[in-house]
């Protein structure tokens, strides 16, 4: 059996990201002062207590409402699927608001689910339960008194829960976590982000309409597919500076930028019809400055005739070149053709960057470098390369040593790339090159004569004397 889950119910702003980044010890959930920020399901495992050592799945998810939209209505959707992967439900609702007549349509359905549903009152900060007796009239047993947002009744709370969760398997303190493949899924909003994911998913994991937008959170999804787990990041489609007017925006561009720093391998989604865009050509730019291995998907490719398609690669060629290392995919993430073969790039890539190369092999390669193209002179002096090694992973970084390498040309620099890309055989992934000079022993050393060389000196200045007088 899996963990016990915990799932997070109520109308817009009650609180729900709140508790959950209370119970999950994160901010892996935005909070703000905004109806209707959380849209996806949000996941976390967290140790819920620490005597009992209870784990369990807690997830929060989107605030239902009554409105007849189809944002809301795909989060009711979500919730719907929360609420029958849950075995607990914290219905949450505000004790500043009381009881409201959304709250009571809530109620009645959750009446009707065979799960053990808990009633919380949030924002309840100088409340007694005389005062919260309006919130029987839901139906749902005695209400939980807490504030989220200072951690107020959180044990009771958890306390009051633990009975109610169903056994399950313990899990072993040694057991070493398995860390998967990160990728992170990102793109300008509406280029079908979210649609990929669930296509490579097979199921709704995350909403998908065509309104831009419509993620905000970044959202972590575990997965394992032919024995390979991975964790599929779907990110908030960044806009440029000058559309992120609303302050929920620039979070969202936050979170994907973090998402970025926690992958392992990238996958920039763009719109097929509108090719690279300039936000698109500053998203290449942001991935390669992490140095994250990456991967370009071209989605609704199948709604282009040839000429289109022709025209597509052509501006590819051009606009890409500076990120010469990145494989093309041209796919309809919709339904679902090309999305099958994107596992096998994204496993080499990985492999790749996270290869550590012995120092012996990197400067056999170093040494056929230099036999096709020596190090040119730099300021009157040539560049001598003794030795390389490699000094990180993700991106792979090797460190070359030598002579006057502080003012190694760009050019010769792209050469070194190149050539240890195609020896190594590296693919989608970047490659760093760091130069590090040897210092001069003899730099500040004070060079003292001999008598001799003393002697011989005094000899040569009186002949030069000489040689000027006359």
């Amino acid at each position: 059996m899996g963990l016990p889950t915990i799932s997070l119910v109520g109308r817009p702003n009650v609180g729900k990201s709140t508790l959950f980044n209370r119970l999950s010890h994160s901010r892996q959930a935005l909070v703000s002062d905004f109806e209707g920020l959380t849209r996806d399901r949000q996941y976390a495992e967290v140790l819920l207590d620490d005597d009992s050592e209870t784990f369990v799945t807690i997830i929060d998810t989107g605030g239902l409402t009554n409105e007849d939209n189809e944002v809301d209505s795909g989060i009711q959707g979500q919730v719907l699927s929360a609420l029958e992967e849950s075995d607990v439900i914290y219905f949450i609702v505000s004790s500043r608001d009381g009881v409201i007549g959304l709250d009571l349509e809530i109620a009645s359905r959750l009446r009707r689910l065979k799960k053990e549903v808990i009633l919380v009152c949030n924002k309840s900060e100088g409340l007694d339960e005389i005062k919260a007796a309006e919130f029987y009239e839901l139906g749902l047993g005695t209400p939980r008194l807490i504030s989220a947002e200072h951690g107020q009744g959180i044990a009771d709370l958890i306390e009051y829960t633990l009975p109610l969760l169903p056994q399950y398997q313990e899990i072993e303190e040694d057991e070493e976590e398995v860390e998967g493949i990160a990728v992170a899924v990102l793109g300008r909003p509406n280029v079908g982000k979210s649609t990929l994911i669930n296509r490579i998913l097979g199921e709704e994991r995350v909403l998908a309409i065509d309104m831009p937008g419509t993620t905000r959170d970044s959202i972590y999804i575990p997965f394992e597919r032919e024995g390979q787990k991975y964790t599929l990041i779907d990110t908030a489609g960044i806009r440029r500076k000058r559309s992120t007017h609303e302050k929920i925006e620039i979070f969202s561009i936050i979170k994907a930028i973090d998402a970025l720093d926690r992958s392992h391998v990238v996958i920039l989604v763009l719109d097929a019809r509108e090719g690279v865009t300039e936000q698109d050509a500053t998203l290449l730019g942001m991935i390669a400055d992490k140095g994250r291995a990456l991967l370009i998907v071209l989605n609704k490719w199948d709604g282009l005739d040839e000429y289109q398609k022709s025209e597509v690669k052509r501006k590819l060629d051009v606009k890409l070149s500076f990120v010469n290392y990145a494989s093309v995919h041209y796919i309809s993430a919709l339904h679902g053709s090309g999305v099958g073969k994107l596992f096998a790039p994204i496993v080499k890539s990985y492999k790749n960057a996270g290869t550590q190369h012995s120092t012996s092999t990197l400067n056999k390669i170093l040494e056929a470098a230099n036999h096709g193209h020596q190090p040119p002179p730099v300021k009157g002096r040539r560049l001598k390369i003794k030795y390389v090694n490699q000094t990180d992973v993700f991106p792979p970084t090797l460190t070359f040593h030598g002579n006057h390498l502080q003012n190694v040309p760009n050019a010769y620099d792209r050469y070194l790339k190149n050539f240890f890309t195609d020896a190594l055989k590296l693919t989608n992934t970047p490659l760093r090159c760091e130069y590090k000079s040897g210092e001069n022993p003899f730099k500040d050393t004070k060079n003292e004569l001999s008598a001799r060389q003393v002697t011989k000196r005094r000899r040569l200045m009186k002949f030069i004397k000489k040689r000027k007088k006359r």
